[in-house]
């Protein structure tokens, strides 16, 4: 009678691990600013601002939220055929985009997911995953949950490049990309004719307590003589008229929203101040992000486009203002 021999059958439930991608860190100090001192990065701090216990957050917000349903829809893509020095511009929700020129598609802070811990996704995200482009470059602004989802990452990855600030390196360089690039504030990175710059802001880095030691900024992108900025988080700080000296910004991604969140402190700009920033940035066109997705501070979703087209008015400035809708495309 023959021996029975069993092969080995792969287990259909284990992850197979992707192998961890170079970290490729720049020989800068960390935090290192050669602008001028009002224009320099600044980390705001863990403490809440007085008075912040008068307010109730989990009550008047969070648990409400939760019996909210979620609204908005996927959006079947239709992406422009773009000719060269045109930009194509997919917002995907909060602060997420899918940014095409001719030759490349770049995804910034994508997010797909559903919850971030305990607060959940008001708005579903324009796009689905499935439907995006191949991504040949992908660019994370900190380490925050509504910036840096592992998860969304981890399905994107594709053995391509992602840049990030320094010392966020290590928060994704096991989920499937090439090579992590960490920049310093003004350094560059270039992948064939984009050229990807670090900025200052006014925020925080910290994905939990105990590494307050990463970085934060916003993305300069340039390519064919157009010149992108994203913004990240901030508050509004004097570094915005250095960004827009320093480089010749033709749309410029701000935030809007969670500008009053439960510990009270100076963490994002209101929409006041983000036609400020814009004002200082003399970019040509704005587009407005980081609101409308998740309920991150006490102010109503809705809010935030509203004043800001008030006051754009106020400027004479609306004009100027491209207020986009999840899953929609547009070129500049």
């Amino acid at each position: 009678m023959g021996r029975l021999v069993f092969s080995a059958v792969a287990n259909p439930f284990q992850r197979i691990r992707k192998p961890n991608a170079e970290i490729k860190k720049s020989t800068k100090a960390n935090g290192l600013h050669t602008g001028t001192p009002a224009a320099s990065a600044r980390k705001v701090g863990l403490k809440p601002k007085r008075g912040w216990q008068q307010r109730n957050f989990l009550t008047e917000v969070l648990i409400p939220s939760l019996f909210e349903p979620r609204h908005g829809e996927h959006v079947q893509p239709n992406f422009p055929e773009l000719k060269d020095g045109e930009i194509g511009l997919t917002w995907i929700g909060h602060a997420s985009f899918l940014i095409q020129t001719r030759e490349h598609n770049l995804l910034v802070d994508p997010n797909w997911a559903r919850w971030l811990k305990i607060f959940k996704r008001m708005k579903h995200p324009g796009l689905q995953l499935h439907d995006l482009p191949a991504i040949d470059l992908v660019l994370v602004t900190h380490a925050h949950f509504d910036h840096l989802d592992r998860k969304s990452l981890r399905r994107v990855a594709a053995d391509q490049p992602i840049v990030v600030p320094f010392e966020v390196g290590n928060l994704v360089h096991d989920l499937g990309f090439r090579s992590v690039h960490e920049l310093h504030y003004w350094e560059d990175y270039r992948h064939g004719p984009l050229k990807i710059t670090l900025t200052p802001c006014h925020h925080w880095g910290a994905r939990m307590l105990h590494d307050s030691h990463r970085g934060f900024g916003g993305f300069i992108i340039e390519v064919g003589g157009r010149t992108l900025f994203h913004c990240g988080d901030t508050a509004y700080f004097e570094g915005f008229k250095e960004i827009g000296q320093r480089h010749a910004i033709d749309v410029a991604l701000l935030p809007i929203g969670a500008y009053d969140p439960p510990t009270g402190r100076d963490v994002h700009m209101n929409p006041e101040e983000a036609v400020r920033a814009f004002l200082d940035l003399g970019a040509r066109r704005m587009v407005p992000m980081h609101y409308g997705t998740f309920r991150l501070s006490y102010e109503p979703l809705h809010e935030p486009p509203a004043r800001l087209l008030a006051c754009a008015r106020e400027h004479g400035v609306a004009d100027r203002i491209s207020v986009m809708t999840e899953g929609q495309s547009m070129v500049f």
